[in-house]
């Protein structure tokens, strides 16, 4: 059996008791980064086989994962924070383990996703997920799409870009309010909620660290 385990997307002490036995219960575990995963088990004092799986894993790497799982191992998908297959590489081995017939079990937990829109205190009955915008190509038209969306747009953006997002928003999709997390449930977590122009001003005198999730509502 193939399970997707969801894991803290900063404070680990969010991890469900269902996915501590899962990890404990499981013969290997296939991770995204095997080092910030071995963090996390360490923490909880699990130790299992730990093999990595991202988005630049050959397919032999892919056929060696579901070679194990047809042998009858159990094996737990994590990926670095949060949802794996969510804005992740994780979805090649789950449509793998599909088509192979293999029985996939999913373990909820936290999302950055609807973390970001519990506090944002806005109608989320139906909002729009789009992970990373484009970095350079289809950038500028991908943003002019958004702007005919009628419910609230959900992002994920490095520190680097961020403000440059920003300021792209405000271009293509004019003065909008926005809501922006930073380092959700860290130390330092900050969530802001602003008209664009004040939160591009904001991140201009502020250095942005962290990683952002942003809401445009």
């Amino acid at each position: 059996m193939l399970f997707i385990v969801a894991t803290p997307i900063g404070n680990l002490q969010d991890i469900t008791l269902r996915a501590l036995d899962t990890l404990k219960s499981v013969d290997i575990i296939a991770a995204e980064d095997t080092r910030q995963t071995q963090k996390l088990l360490a923490h909880f004092k699990i130790k299992k086989q730990l093999v990595s799986f991202h988005k630049f894993s050959r397919e032999n790497k892919l056929n060696q994962i579901i070679g194990l799982l047809k042998s009858g191992k159990n094996i737990a998908l994590v990926s670095d924070a949060g949802t794996p297959g969510i804005s992740d590489p994780g979805q090649k081995l789950v449509a793998a383990a599909r088509d192979n017939n293999i029985k996939i079990i999913p373990i909820p937990g936290p999302s950055a996703i609807t973390t970001i829109l519990s506090t944002a205190g806005i109608n989320a009955d139906s909002f729009l997920f789009v992970g990373f915008i484009p970095k350079k190509k289809g950038r500028k038209t991908f943003l002019k799409e958004l702007s005919k969306i009628s419910v609230p747009v959900v992002l994920f953006e490095s520190p680097a870009r961020v403000l440059k997002t920003l300021k792209d928003i405000r271009e293509h999709l004019g003065e909008r309010d926005v809501i922006v997390g930073r380092e959700l449930t860290k130390i330092h977590e900050e969530i802001l909620s602003l008209p664009v122009s004040q939160m591009i001003n904001y991140f201009v005198d502020n250095q942005p660290k962290g990683e952002f999730v942003i809401v445009i509502t």
